[in-house]
This record gives structure tokens, C-alpha cells and sequence, in this order.
């Protein structure tokens, strides 16, 4: 049997890549959404907020509902559809200081 995790993140956006991103993510392009599925990633949501420090920043969130994360994500990381798109997708990101992409959050509540 498995159990929900739900996975928060955030990572910066360049502004002049904001269109670009948004159109990688866009309805008609199917993207990676099979994989994601068939590596146990449902209900994943990407937000977009400008901070009062003038940024803009990507909100995600997804849940997994496997049995093996790692496993599941370390063998997404090698699909080779998956490695293109994050070929064009990290381009428009800026990570964190001391992150190389997506800072994980720490969840503090969820209502059932």
C-alpha cells in the first residue's frame, strides 16, 4: 500500500525566460506528463508570484504516491525525454544560493 508524500518547492524565474517557461508549460505541449505519471507523480502544480523583493518565483507542488521515491526519481532522472526537458527548462530558472535546482520546502500543515 502507499501512502501520499506531498513535495513543496520554489526556485527563482529569469524575467526574460518567464514567456519561454510559460510555454514549455503550456497545454499543448505535452511536456514530461506521462512520465511523471508513470513514475508516480500526481496532481503537480507550478505557480508563478512576484516577492516584495521585486522577483519573481515558481511555487511547485506535487504529491507521490509510490512506494520507492528514490528509486522513482533516480530512474526519471534518466529518462532521456526527461533530460531534454530539463535541458529546457533549467535555462530559465535561478536556483537558490547553494541549490542546484528546486529547493525542497518543509511542509507545516495539510487538511485531509
Amino acid at each position: 500500500m502507499s501512502t501520499v508524500r506531498r513535495i513543496g518547492m520554489v526556485i527563482g524565474i529569469k524575467p526574460e525566460k518567464m514567456d519561454e517557461y510559460k510555454e514549455l508549460h503550456s497545454d499543448k505541449n505535452p511536456g514530461v506528463r506521462d512520465l511523471l505519471e508513470k513514475y508516480n507523480i500526481r496532481n503537480f502544480s507550478i505557480f508563478i508570484k512576484r516577492l516584495p523583493d521585486g522577483n519573481e518565483y515558481l511555487f511547485g507542488y506535487y504529491e507521490y504516491v509510490g512506494q520507492d521515491y528514490e528509486k522513482d526519481m533516480a530512474d526519471l532522472s534518466k529518462e532521456p525525454r526527461n533530460v531534454e526537458w530539463l535541458k529546457r527548462c533549467d535555462p530559465c530558472q535561478t536556483p537558490f544560493p547553494g541549490e542546484s535546482t528546486w529547493a525542497k520546502m518543509a511542509e507545516v500543515y495539510h487538511n485531509d
